[in-house]
C-alpha cells in the first residue's frame, strides 16, 4: 500500500529548519553572526539557488511576523516615559537622517542617469535601514540598552513611521495618479488617528485586567495565546488603517511596558520571535536574484559601497552634531548603514502603481548585499578597534554608556511580607530592583503603591533573564515554597553564576538544606524575629544593654555550632548546645541590671 505524499508545508518546514541548523552554527563559528548564516541559508535553498523552495511570496507573510513580534518585544522594554525622553532622537535625528540620506542618494542616482521618478523612490527607500538587522546586531553585541543603541533605535522608529508618507509619495508619482479629494485625505487621517487611539486605549486600560484574569487560570498556554493575540491583533488594526504592522505591535508593547506581566510576555514571545526572525532573514536571502547579481556584480558592489558610505557618513555627522561622542556616532554609523525591509515594500508599491522598471532588480540586490555587509562591517570595526588598542594599550578603551532601566542591581523573587520589607530596605538606599511574584492579586496591590513588581515564574530561566538577572548583583529568593526555591537556586546557579544568591529560610531544616546548597547567604526569619522579640523583652525587664548584647552573641554562637553539627550528622546532634541555662559572661562584663 503506497503512502500519501507529505504536505508541501511539511517538506518546506524540514528544508528551512535543516538549512538553519547547518548554516547558523557555521556562521557563528566563523564569527560573522547568525544573521549571515540565515541569509546564506536562504540563498542556497531559494529559487535562485538549489531551488528547494520555489516561491518566496508564500513564505514572506509568515516571515514578516518575526518583525512584528520583534517590535512588540522592543515595545515591552520601553516604558512610555522613556520613549518620551527619546522624542528628539525619533523626530529630530530620525527625520533629519531620512531627508538628508534620501536626497543625497536620489541626487547620486539622478547623476547616474536613472529616469524619473526612480531616484526619489530608490533614494528614500534605501534611506530606511533594517530594523530587524540593526536590532539583532545591537542585541548580539549587548549594546541595545547603551546610549548609542537607544539613539539608533529612535532613528529606526522614525523610519518605520516614515513608510506611510513615502508610500503616499509613490502614489502621487504613479502614472495614473490623480489629485486626491480633500475629503479622502481627511478621512485617511481620521482612520489613522482612530487606529492609533484604539491600540493605545485598549493596551493602556484593558489588557492588564485581561492578563490578570488569565493568570488566575494558571494555564501558561493561554497566557501565551493572549500574548500572540495582542501582538498580532494590534498589528492587524494598524495594517487595516494603512500603517506599518510592526508599528502597531510596537505601540501595543509600549502600552504593556508598565504592566506586571511584561517579563512573562517577553519570555513567552521570545522563542516565536527568534524562529520567525530567522525565517525572515532566510526569505531575504531567497529573494537575491543570483543570475542578475552575478551579471551586474561590479555595478551592484559599487552601489553597495556608495549607499553604505553615504548613509554612514550622514549618520555619523548627524549623531555628532546632535551631541553624541565620537565613539557613539561611529557605532550608530556602522549599525545602520544598510537598506532595510521597508525598501522592498516601497519597491513593490511602485511596481503596483505602474512604475515597474528593470533597475528595481539591481537595486534590490544592492539592498540585500548591504544587509549582508553590515555584520561584516561591524566585525571589521571591532577587530580594528582591538588592534589599535593593542598598539596603544595605555590609551583607555572607550566605554559605552548604559541605560539603567533594565539593569536592576537586585532581583527579588517573591513579594510577600518578607520580600516587601527586603525591597523597602534596598529601595531606601536608591538601589534599582525588580521583583517577581506569581500572585496576581498581590502584584496588583504592590503596583498601586508604585512598586516594581512583575508577574512571572521564578523557576524559568527566560523569565529571570527578561527581568534582568544576567546583570543583577544579588538575586534574593524570598519565596515561602521550599521546592520552588530549590528549583530557582538550580536555575540561577546554572544560568547566572555571577549573581550572589540570598535566601529566606522558612525553618531550621530549610536553613541546613540551603547551607548544603552553598548559597551565598541565608536567614531564618523565625529565628531573627525571635531574637528581636527576646531582646525587647530583656530590655523591658531592666537588663542592661551590654548584657542583652552579650546574651544575643552567645545564643547566636551556640545556635550556629548546633546548626553545623546537625547539618553534618542528624537533627538531634548538638542538643547540649541549645541554650537553656544562663549564660555566664566574663567577670568584667557582669552587670546584672540597669540600676
Amino acid at each position: 500500500m503506497s503512502s500519501a505524499a507529505a504536505p508541501a508545508f511539511f517538506t518546506e518546514s524540514i528544508v528551512f529548519l535543516s538549512a538553519a541548523v547547518i548554516a547558523v552554527p557555521i556562521a557563528k563559528r566563523l564569527g560573522v553572526g547568525s544573521i549571515i548564516g540565515y541569509l546564506f541559508a536562504g540563498m542556497v535553498i531559494g529559487p535562485f539557488g538549489l531551488s528547494f523552495i520555489q516561491s518566496v511570496d508564500a513564505i514572506r507573510p509568515v516571515a514578516e511576523l518575526g518583525v512584528v513580534l520583534l517590535l512588540f518585544v522592543l515595545g515591552l522594554e520601553l516604558k512610555p516615559e522613556r520613549l518620551w525622553r527619546m522624542k528628539s532622537d525619533i523626530f529630530g535625528l530620525g527625520t533629519s537622517q531620512i531627508i538628508l540620506t534620501g536626497l543625497a542618494l536620489a541626487g547620486v542616482m539622478t547623476l547616474l542617469g536613472l529616469p524619473k521618478p526612480l531616484p526619489l523612490i530608490g533614494g528614500f527607500g534605501m534611506a530606511l535601514s533594517s530594523t530587524a538587522f540593526a536590532v539583532q546586531i545591537l542585541n548580539e553585541r549587548g549594546h541595545f540598552s547603551s546610549a548609542y543603541g537607544q539613539r539608533a533605535f529612535g532613528i529606526l522608529l522614525m523610519q518605520d513611521i516614515a513608510i506611510v508618507p513615502l508610500l503616499a509619495m509613490v502614489d502621487i508619482m504613479a502614472p495614473t495618479a490623480h489629485e486626491a479629494a480633500p475629503e479622502s485625505i481627511i478621512e485617511q487621517i481620521g482612520i489613522t488617528v482612530a487606529a492609533v487611539l484604539v491600540v493605545i486605549i485598549v493596551g493602556r486600560y484593558f489588557l492588564s485586567t485581561v492578563f490578570t484574569i488569565l493568570s488566575n487560570t494558571k494555564a501558561r498556554e493561554i497566557m501565551l495565546a493572549a500574548a500572540l493575540l495582542v501582538a498580532l491583533g494590534s498589528a492587524e488594526i494598524m495594517h487595516l488603517a494603512g500603517l506599518s504592522m510592526a508599528l502597531g505591535a510596537f505601540l501595543a508593547g509600549i502600552m504593556l511596558a508598565e504592566s506586571s506581566f511584561r517579563h512573562a510576555l517577553e519570555a513567552d514571545i521570545y522563542p516565536f520571535r527568534s524562529l520567525l526572525m530567522g525565517l525572515f532573514f532566510m526569505t531575504v536571502g531567497m529573494t537575491l536574484d543570483l543570475p542578475v547579481t552575478l551579471s551586474n556584480l561590479p555595478i551592484i558592489l559599487v552601489g553597495v559601497v556608495a549607499v553604505m558610505m553615504i548613509k554612514g557618513t550622514i549618520l555619523w555627522l548627524l549623531a555628532k552634531v546632535t551631541g553624541s561622542p565620537n565613539v557613539d556616532a561611529i557605532q550608530i554609523a556602522i549599525a545602520l548603514p544598510q537598506a532595510g525591509e521597508f525598501t522592498f515594500v516601497l519597491f513593490a508599491a511602485a511596481a503596483a502603481a505602474g512604475l515597474q522598471r528593470p533597475e528595481f532588480t539591481i537595486m534590490s540586490a544592492v539592498v540585500i548585499l548591504s544587509m549582508v555587509m553590515t555584520p561584516l562591517v561591524v566585525k571589521g570595526h571591532d577587530a580594528l578597534a582591538a588592534y589599535l588598542h593593542s598598539r596603544h594599550p595605555d590609551d583607555p578603551e572607550p566605554e559605552i554608556a548604559k541605560f539603567s532601566d533594565n539593569k536592576p542591581q537586585v532581583v527579588v523573587i517573591g513579594f510577600g511580607r518578607f520580600g516587601m520589607v527586603v525591597s523597602q530596605m534596598l529601595m531606601a538606599e536608591g538601589l534599582n530592583i525588580v521583583a517577581i511574584d506569581n500572585n496576581a492579586r498581590r502584584i496588583a496591590t504592590a503596583r498601586k503603591l508604585g512598586l516594581p513588581v512583575y508577574y512571572g515564574d521564578a523557576t524559568r530561566e527566560d523569565i529571570l533573564r527578561a527581568s534582568g538577572a544576567e546583570d543583577a548583583i544579588i538575586i534574593a529568593l524570598c519565596v515561602e515554597n521550599e521546592q520552588v526555591m530549590a528549583r530557582a537556586i538550580d536555575v540561577v546557579k546554572e544560568n547566572f553564576p555571577k549573581a550572589a544568591i540570598y535566601c529566606r529560610a522558612t525553618d531550621r531544616a530549610h536553613a541546613m538544606e540551603l547551607a548544603q546548597r552553598q548559597v551565598d547567604y541565608h536567614i531564618r526569619e523565625t529565628f531573627e524575629s525571635g531574637i528581636t522579640f527576646g531582646r525587647a523583652a530583656l530590655d523591658h525587664l531592666g537588663i542592661s544593654t551590654d548584657r542583652v548584647q552579650d546574651i544575643e552573641v552567645d545564643v547566636r554562637e551556640q545556635d550556629f555550632e548546633r546548626l553545623v553539627q546537625q547539618a553534618n550528622i542528624d537533627g538531634v546532634e548538638g542538643k547540649h548546645l541549645h541554650r537553656v541555662t544562663p549564660h555566664k559572661p566574663p567577670a568584667s562584663n557582669s552587670t546584672p541590671d540597669k540600676s
